[in-house]
């Protein structure tokens, strides 16, 4: 009998063991992009990033985002400090007179001129579209859609938010009488008249007049 006892005991064992052999544990993935507002400066051939009202300053390392040769064209123009909205990881100081390091993964504005850090509607827009010739810009937020044209009122509408492939976004708003179309797609643009460079290209589509422009998310949205 306790032979007989013993084998059942470690038949019944062994699932157990297996599956302790073959579990590893949850991997666990990089950890997420911190997305900041701030300054640039370049000092002794770097380029240092200081988020909106703090002290701190990061040296920043640029992972393939193309911010430093955009940075570089907008301070040749005679700018001595750039606002920028990035994203990426913060990492330790590396004893070069800063507080750590930006390792960017995102770009998604630098600009020379411009409310920057001092833009009061930034963290409650979901995206933000302008452009020239004539000059038009959409802000979308948690409330509704409102386009702003010299010369017109704003005009506050309702939205239908659509996802489409390859990270493009559509906004739509049939009211008051008024047919307008946003259309998004993630690529560098680049407005032709302050030289700031966004993340997004837009192209606005009302009463049939197409007009075109650049975009970028606002802070309800990374």
């Amino acid at each position: 009998m306790s032979i007989t006892r013993t084998l059942l005991t470690s038949f019944a064992l062994l699932p157990l063991l297996t599956a302790c052999q073959v579990y590893t544990g949850k991997p666990e993935g990089p950890p997420p992009a911190t997305r900041l507002q701030g300054q640039l400066q370049a000092q002794g051939g770097q380029l240092f990033f200081t988020p909106c009202q703090e002290q701190r300053r990061f040296v920043v390392v640029d992972g393939n985002t193309g911010v430093t040769r955009e940075a570089g064209q907008l301070l040749a123009d005679g700018q001595a400090s750039l606002f920028a909205d990035l994203a990426g990881q913060l990492g330790g100081s590396q004893g070069n007179g800063s507080d750590g390091r930006f390792e960017l993964s995102q770009l998604y504005r630098i600009q020379g001129e411009g409310h920057g850090c001092d833009d009061l509607n930034f963290k409650r827009l979901t995206l933000r579209a302008a452009g020239n010739e004539p000059f038009w810009q959409v802000e979308v937020g948690n409330k509704g859609l409102v386009l702003n044209r010299p010369g017109h009122e704003p005009l506050a509408l309702p939205y239908l938010e659509e996802q489409l492939p390859e990270g493009r976004l559509s906004f739509s708003s049939e009211a008051n009488g008024r047919r307008l179309d946003l259309w998004v797609a993630p690529q560098r643009c680049v407005d032709g008249m302050s030289g700031a460079v966004n993340h997004l290209s837009a192209e606005l589509r009302l009463d049939g007049q197409v007009l075109r422009g650049c975009a970028h998310f606002g802070g309800a949205r990374n």
